[in-house]
């Protein structure tokens, strides 16, 4: 049975900011936030690199979307260059609007900014009803909406949150302009390595797995680990590491809690084989949906099967 996950010991939070981002609504979706003190961040790195440095106990960033898949500079910021670890994840339903600083018609919009993640689900809209449109990037949707009041503002309108338009007092040209309804973000929340929240039946565990080498059947040999072992796993992603061409890691959600049984006998076997990986954490799931366990594969299993060994090894 699902248990609801106890509140979070921070009291200090970065988010990738500025106000009114999806970042920010996901963090003000955490349990005891409302009290906290929220620091906007400029980019990812930023609010990790406070995390890393004291100046915040957590930060929440995005990771993955269900349209555009991962959000590169968050795994391998938090895969590789940070040591940090996961705690927390949170669901944001995304729907955009296109917002302009005074009333206007699409057909007088020459140029649009917003995040590249946020144009990349909106782009079969955009060619649609806007082909003349010029893209401009910015850090986040938020921003590239506040960049609107700006004395010379350098777009004509922004992609934004509905909220971020009605906060800034924008106009809303139109709405709901996102290419796939129903689209969702998942943002997660790290601090520094410590405690690790207890399971709660409905848990996720995220690593980092170097490919030792590259040849056949070498990406097989890690994954037999967790399918031998009831272990599902919820994401798999491949990002290269910099050294070279063929050279990878592995970034991986995973079904279960390190203290459960199986999850730790597969990442006992993994690291033989891989002793680089890094264990990211292991946190409660946003949509509190328990795994399913065969018998086979529970704790009870394991510890029968443990029980057995010893008692030859006793004879």
């Amino acid at each position: 049975m699902s248990q609801t996950p106890a509140p979070l010991p921070f009291t200090r939070y970065a988010y990738l900011g500025p106000a009114g981002t999806f970042t920010e609504a996901a963090l003000l979706q955490m349990p005891g936030v409302e009290t906290a003190e929220k620091v906007p961040a400029s980019s990812v790195l930023s609010a990790l690199t406070m995390v890393e440095e004291g100046t915040v106990d957590a930060a929440m960033v995005p990771i993955e979307n269900s349209v555009e898949g991962g959000v590169t500079a968050t795994l391998d910021a938090v895969s590789v260059a940070h040591q940090l670890h996961i705690v927390a994840e949170a669901l944001v339903p995304i729907t955009f609007v296109v917002a302009s600083r005074a009333p206007t018609t699409l057909s007088r919009i020459h140029s649009l900014t917003t995040h590249t993640h946020a144009w990349a689900q909106v782009r079969r809209w955009a060619e649609a009803s806007v082909p003349h449109a010029e893209f401009i990037p910015a850090s986040s949707t938020a921003a590239g909406a506040q960049a609107l009041l700006r004395e010379d503002p350098a777009a004509d309108a922004s992609i934004c949150a509905p909220l971020v338009a009605e906060q800034l007092g924008l106009h809303v040209v139109a709405r709901g302009v996102e290419d796939v309804p129903g689209a969702v973000t998942r943002f997660v929340l790290v601090s520094r390595p410590g405690p690790i929240p207890e399971p709660t039946g409905a848990d996720k565990t995220a690593i980092m797995i170097p490919l030792p080498e590259d040849r056949a059947g070498a990406l097989m040999e890690l994954l037999e680990h967790f399918s031998t072992r009831g272990v599902n796993l919820c994401r798999i992603e491949s990002r290269p590491t910099g050294d070279g061409l063929g050279q990878y890691f592995f970034s991986i959600d995973l079904e279960g809690h390190i203290d459960e049984a199986r999850v730790a006998d597969a990442l006992a076997g993994v690291h033989r084989i891989s002793p680089k990986i890094r264990f990211l954490g292991s946190y409660p799931r946003a949509d509190r949906r328990p795994q399913q366990i065969t018998s086979e594969v529970s704790d009870a299993a394991f510890s029968a099967a443990r029980t057995w060994i010893e008692t030859l090894r006793r004879r």
